[in-house]
């Protein structure tokens, strides 16, 4: 499709608006808008807090080799990921043995999505979103949405079992079991826990003290794991190591799918052994663009990849790379963010909506050509302005992994369980903490938890996956893999993921991990030190 052909069948964008009027009452405004906007950026994206040119800010640092790279939101497990390429597994090996280990560790895991670069340099993306179970109901949680957030109702459908199978049949180098060995051996032997799980636990201290399943687990002596404690998590480990020497089966049709279902159910839930023993992982459609010579590719919906094509063209002709990020650029930055998160109202599970003609516009240049007249350059608006058709959803029990092999194969694999310790179900027999994804789908005619208003393309519907705010992201320069990336922090996830890419030297980004390597062959990981982890290389 044209820009002719766009232009003609316009039905949403606003007539340009003049930039050249006011004079220096403008010229006044433009000052006081500019400034708040750079405050908003630095509201929405974080601080400042590491940098991939030299020593990160804060708490973290660079980590450097020669060879392969991980960078995940703890350190045992980036480092877990190096054990892997070290006995010789590929980046999908890594990334799997890696998001097990943080499964165990920061409880969360339950579904999501890998993109996946082979070294030959083709794509691909598998999808192991939760998906609603069979007996769900679009009207389900209007008299009570806060059944969404919290109890068996929450629960959707775990896929990620299911994604790492297919992902590691695809492409997997190492024995299924062994990249569950480090996992298991942290679950039984225990971990110590960080000052950000304390502060996780202090926050969930209300509901969690009153409930013997947890307080085993995280408050053993009656009181808080605090940073340092050590946890132990047997009955996951036990879960764990039968999943890796039976297989994936073992998770969805066997005594560990019942015991998560009665635990569902018994809180309420209606997710059977049906939909356990029907769940499918799914390979996607990538999506790709070009952003100053280098190739930018992530993932379709239902997660907000497009989103991050679409900004990246609309922002490409300001050249920021030269211009850099004063006032103005900052402005443009945050103009182009409104737009991108207006039209992610548009997005939903693809097996649902039939819209794919639309998202792909959305990541077209000629689309990009046609909101830029749309932005000014002195004027920020109301949120009508950028025409949103709905509004959208966010997640914050999100964590993020980077991973580059020696081949350059890559990974960028984002999991989670939506609201921190998800459903606030811990299954006593098989040490699982269940997901809340219900959450993430819309409520007609009300916001959910973070007052955000439905899309009816995100309405629940039976076996239907939830859209994301996700966006695993990997860019190559003349062909070539330069970089990993993706965050955590559910609605913030685009904004970090884009910020991380374009700002360059301030990185002020969500909790984003990233891996990339430079032209002399040199790998860099660095991993957001306010989740207070840390990267590994060799």
């Amino acid at each position: 499709m044209n820009s002719e052909d766009i232009a003609a069948n316009e039905p949403l964008l606003p007539k340009p608006i003049s930039t050249t009027q006011g004079g220096n009452r403008r010229k006044h405004k433009l000052l006081i808008v500019l400034g708040i906007t750079a405050a908003a950026l630095l509201l929405i994206t974080g601080v400042a807090v590491t940098t991939l040119k030299g020593r990160p800010q804060s708490a973290g640092r660079l980590v450097t080799g020669k060879r392969a790279a991980v960078a995940v939101e703890a350190e045992e497990c980036s480092n877990t990921g190096v054990e892997i390429l070290k006995q010789g597994g590929n980046a999908v090996d890594a990334a799997i043995a890696s998001a097990l280990c943080i499964g165990v560790i920061d409880s969360f895991a339950t579904g999501g999505f890998m993109l996946i670069r082979a070294p030959n340099g083709t794509f691909e993306f598998v999808d192991f979103r939760e998906t609603a179970p069979l007996a769900s109901d679009r009207d389900m949680f209007i008299d009570d949405s806060k059944a969404a957030q919290v109890g068996g109702l929450a629960v959707g459908v775990p896929g990620e079992v299911r994604g790492f199978e297919l992902a590691h049949k695809r492409h997997g180098k190492l024995p299924w079991a062994t990249l569950f060995e480090p996992a298991i051996r942290i679950a039984r032997y225990g971990f110590r826990a960080t000052p950000l799980l304390e502060t996780r636990l202090k926050t969930a201290e209300s509901w969690l003290m009153t409930m013997p399943e947890w307080t085993e687990v995280f408050a053993p002596n009656e009181t808080l794991a605090k940073a340092g404690d050590l946890i132990v998590r047997s009955k996951l480990a036990e879960t764990l190591d039968t999943i890796a020497r039976e297989g994936p089966d073992a998770f969805y049709t066997g005594y560990i799918a019942e015991s998560l279902v009665n635990a569902t159910q018994a809180a309420g839930g209606i997710m059977t052994m049906e939909d356990m023993e029907t769940y499918k992982a799914v390979i996607r459609p990538t999506v790709s663009t070009y952003y100053h010579g280098r190739k930018v590719t992530t993932c379709t919906t239902p997660t907000s990849g497009p989103l991050i094509a679409s900004v990246l063209n609309i922002l490409e002709r300001y050249n920021f790379p030269v211009h850099g990020m004063d006032g103005l650029n900052i402005h443009r930055f945050v103009e182009a963010m409104k737009y991108g998160f207006a039209f992610r109202t548009e997005f939903g599970d693809p097996d649902f909506v039939d819209n794919d003609e639309r998202i792909l516009e959305i990541a077209t240049k000629e689309w990009a050509n046609i909101v830029r007249r749309n932005i000014s350059d002195d004027t920020t608006h109301p949120p009508l302005y950028y025409q949103p058709k709905f509004d959208h959803i966010s997640s914050h029990g999100t964590m993020h992994l980077s991973v580059v092999d020696e081949d350059n194969g890559a990974v960028a694999l984002t999991s989670t369980v939506n609201l921190l310790f998800g459903a606030q179900i811990l299954d006593q027999a098989t040490g699982v903490i269940l997901n809340d994804e219900m959450d993430d789908f819309s409520i007609p005619g009300k916001p959910n938890k973070f007052g955000l208003y439905p899309s009816e393309y995100n309405y629940v519907a039976p076996g239907k996956r939830p859209l994301s705010s996700i966006t695993p992201t990997i860019i190559e320069r003349d062909s070539q893999f330069e970089m990993a990336l993706g965050g955590s922090g559910g609605s913030l996830i685009p904004t970090a993921t884009l910020s991380t890419f374009i700002l360059g030297e301030n990185q002020r980004v969500s909790a984003v991990q990233a891996v990339r390597r430079l032209p002399d062959g040199t790998v860099h990981a660095a991993s957001d030190p306010r989740k207070l982890g840390l990267a590994a290389a060799y």
